[in-house]
């Protein structure tokens, strides 16, 4: 962990093997995809997964290329609203939609 001789402070280690272990990652896109989810809704997010938000903006892979033109040209907006409403602690400013249908049928088969 640390090259530092000597006792150390428990919330140092603790936060440091959390950081190794990846726990807060896989906490935080957990908590990504239930935010993900609620604005979405189950027909949407079982055709979807939220994969991360990247400078405020959470991409979003999706399952079939009927459902991505629906989600740009009908429902971003929308989307935006409720997650910055919903969900302000995630800072979202906008959502960007690309196809990947395996990486959508992934968060089905993770939950």
């Amino acid at each position: 962990m640390s090259d530092e001789r000597g006792p150390q402070a428990l919330r140092n280690v603790l936060s440091e093997l959390v950081a190794l272990r990846g726990y807060a990652r896989r906490e935080g896109a957990r908590e990504l995809q239930q935010a993900w989810a609620r604005v979405a809704g189950e027909t949407v997010a079982s055709q979807t997964r939220a994969l991360e938000v990247k400078r405020g903006v959470l991409q979003v892979a999706v399952a079939s290329s009927v459902l991505l033109s629906e989600l740009v040209g009908f429902y971003r907006t929308q989307l935006v609203t409720r997650l910055k409403t919903q969900s302000p602690e995630l800072r979202i400013k906008d959502v960007k939609f690309r196809l990947d249908a395996a990486a959508a049928r992934r968060g089905v088969d993770e939950d």
